[in-house]
């Protein structure tokens, strides 16, 4: 899973997809060239993506706000921004949620609350704040654990 590309898709994010069933984007995916990016990935594997708040123009203006997916019988609820309570007002664990997906911050997390998986990637577009730039794997067993892994994308020196 990735978030926060930017317009930027690194030569070594890749690799660190191979293999993947699917990939999931947590939105700020570019600027007017983001279908690029989004195309690429998808040479990967499958793509769902969402809009992040950058995301104004081009055919990422277009991707919804939230999405859900299921796997292995798994609620997953994706969004942008965790902390945009206008945007994220329900209870995922009330709604059955297994984990709640989210990007924005350029943070990498891994957090359990109330059952839930709390998951940001942070970024691996453009580096930011000086935070590492990351993206994570989940995976999903077939009896519905959950395993997350932040994984570090491999960046040109100086960078």
């Amino acid at each position: 899973m990735v978030s926060d590309t930017h317009g930027l898709l690194r030569p070594g994010l890749l690799p660190l997809l191979a293999g993947c069933e699917r990939i999931l984007h947590l939105g700020d995916v570019g600027d007017d060239n983001d279908a690029g990016i989004l195309e690429a990935l998808g040479q990967v594997a499958p793509v769902t993506a969402i809009r992040g708040n950058t995301d104004r123009a081009g055919a990422c203006a277009l991707l919804p706000e939230f999405e859900v997916v299921t796997v292995q019988g798994v609620s997953l609820y994706l969004l942008h921004d965790l902390h945009d309570r206008a945007r994220f007002d329900l209870d995922p664990a009330a709604a059955g949620f297994a984990a709640v997906l989210s990007g924005h911050s350029h943070q990498p997390l891994i957090e359990h609350r109330r059952g839930v998986l709390y998951l940001n990637p942070g970024s691996c577009g453009p580096r930011r704040f000086q935070l590492p730039v990351t993206c994570a794997m989940l995976t999903v067993s077939a009896a519905g654990q959950l395993h997350a892994e932040i994984l570090t994308v491999p960046v040109a020196p100086g960078e």
